[in-house]
């Protein structure tokens, strides 16, 4: 991926309060990040990588772990609960230069410094009633343990997500405290951790908005109960000379789901 082709432009997105808020409680919501006009595009791009015309072999699978391999796109649509296709931009570059790649930059800049640049970005998609939770984790349990620290997700949405069809949950805060251990839940499914809506706050959004989040924040969702979906379109950022020491081992977000971290295992 060629991370220098994304430009963040010159317009500051944030403001000081919202700043210093993700500082604190290590989360944001950003309303309308991209509008009504330009989410439409980005759902029909998205419906490409979905229904298999971008060939995704070898970057789709099931986040739940329902599913023993990789996801084959000409028939996988009907069986994945949590479908997750990694760096989409690798596949289609053109997404480089559209809307979320450049404004998710700019926020990342404002909120942990101008040497941010792209690592990888992602789609995830909760289909109607799958009902199959994201259990608590925080993604850099997924990451290398790197000495500079600075990581950030940005979550767009492409469809409303409400408590009941898998809206976000996070834990103020605990982006400044120890992380918690993790561990493989199911088959080759997502990470998890100790984790409880009672310590959480639930963060529902509108299609159009963006939740920012750091690389340690606890987080979690509900499953997908309604019959409506839940498209996201994930970009996660951090230092250049961080990706750079990833890629000299051979690290690009595209392997199996591992606790990767060191502080990060039982």
């Amino acid at each position: 991926m060629d991370h220098t082709t994304v430009s963040a432009g010159h317009n500051e997105i944030l403001d000081a309060e919202q700043i210093r808020s993700f500082r604190e409680r290590g989360y944001l919501l950003i309303p309308a990040l991209i509008d009504a006009e330009t989410v439409r595009d980005y759902q029909i791009i998205y419906e490409d990588f979905l229904a298999g015309r971008v060939n995704t072999l070898g970057f789709r699978s099931d986040l739940s772990g329902a599913l023993e391999r990789d996801c084959d796109s000409s028939t996988a649509p009907a069986r994945e609960r949590i479908t997750q296709i990694m760096v989409p931009s690798r596949l289609q570059p053109a997404l480089l230069h559209k809307a979320i790649h450049r404004r998710c930059l700019a926020v990342s800049h404002q909120l942990l410094g101008d040497d941010l640049a792209l690592d990888f970005d992602m789609l995830i998609d909760k289909a109607p009633y799958s009902n199959t939770e994201t259990p608590w984790h925080q993604d850099s349990a997924y990451w290398l343990k790197l000495p500079d620290t600075r990581a950030l997700s940005c979550w767009v949405a492409l469809d409303a997500a409400s408590i009941d069809n898998g809206c976000m949950w996070y834990v103020a805060g605990s982006h400044l405290q120890p992380m918690r251990a993790h561990r493989q839940s199911g088959n080759k499914g997502a990470l998890t951790c100790a984790g409880s809506e009672g310590e959480a706050v639930a963060v529902p959004v509108n299609p159009g908005d963006c939740i920012v989040h750091h690389g340690n924040t606890l987080h979690y969702s509900r499953g997908n109960s309604l019959n409506q979906r839940r498209r996201a379109f994930i970009t996660n950022f951090r230092p250049q000379a961080m990706i750079d020491l990833e890629r000299q081992q051979n690290y690009d977000h595209t392997g199996g789901r591992s606790v990767k971290n060191s502080k990060a295992r039982d």
